[in-house]
């Protein structure tokens, strides 16, 4: 098929893909971003007696936290984790056809100013790389304690997602590896934000500088809202009572 065999359908891919994510990253900072609203309502930490979902005692991360424990995320889960097998496949090879074209990996022949200009553009697959490798050491944290038990019923069930915030952001160098991490995204977003709209045609030349600008300003919210979790949880465990 066109779009499986072509460069222009595999970009397409990509775009998708990457369009997906961004909408799972905005849902999951503005959930965990909750913590930091319960913080100022004195809420953190709110969490029911029962581990019946959505009990009028927990707080607003807690409520999230439920909401993404329904039966329609259960079954969005394996979606999403072969978008991210997708975008990560279809990453490495673009690049290795991008590598070939070139003529190795210094050579460059960019169709772009913005290509040239960008340094998350050139450095796409060592971010991703890298993206990938915080992605496993953040799952263990959260998701193998909460979804894994719950889904496959492996590990122990942790029903109090407001320790696991402190317990994992409590040690100020987790908390500094996780905004390296964060950073690392931000300048992904950056680039792939514009890029996905290139791909699909959106590139004249009025379009695509508001493009540019409207992906710093989404990559940047994004990011925000996961330094601020990181921030408030390493506060709450450190310095509140």
């Amino acid at each position: 098929m066109f779009i499986f065999n072509s460069s222009i359908g595999k970009k397409f891919i990509q775009a998708v893909s990457g369009a997906f994510l961004i909408v799972f990253l905005i849902l999951h900072g503005v959930i965990n971003f909750f913590s930091v609203i319960d913080s100022f309502t004195g809420k953190f930490g709110a969490v029911a007696n029962d581990e019946a979902i959505f009990s009028k005692g927990d707080g607003l991360f807690k409520l999230g936290c439920d909401f993404m424990s329904t039966p329609v995320i259960d079954i969005m889960v394996p979606i999403l984790a072969l978008g991210f097998v997708v975008h990560i496949c279809y990453g490495c090879w673009l690049t290795w056809q991008n590598i070939r074209a070139r003529g190795g990996v210094k050579r460059y022949e960019v169709a772009s100013k913005a290509a040239v200009d960008s340094w998350s553009a050139k450095n796409m697959l060592v971010l991703g790389i890298m993206i990938l490798g915080f992605l496993g050491f953040h799952l263990t944290h959260f998701w193998a304690k909460m979804q894994l038990p719950e889904m496959f019923g492996i590990g122990n069930f942790e029903n109090n997602p407001y320790l696991l915030l402190t317990t994992t952001f409590g040690h100020w160098w987790v908390v500094a590896l996780y905004i390296v991490w964060f950073v690392a995204i931000w300048f992904h977003l950056v680039h792939g934000f514009w890029s996905m709209f290139q791909t699909v045609g959106w590139n004249g030349s009025t379009w695509f500088k508001r493009l540019k600008v409207i992906g710093v300003i989404v990559a940047t919210l994004i990011v925000l809202l996961f330094v601020a979790t990181a921030i408030n949880a390493f506060v709450q465990a450190n310095f509140i009572a």
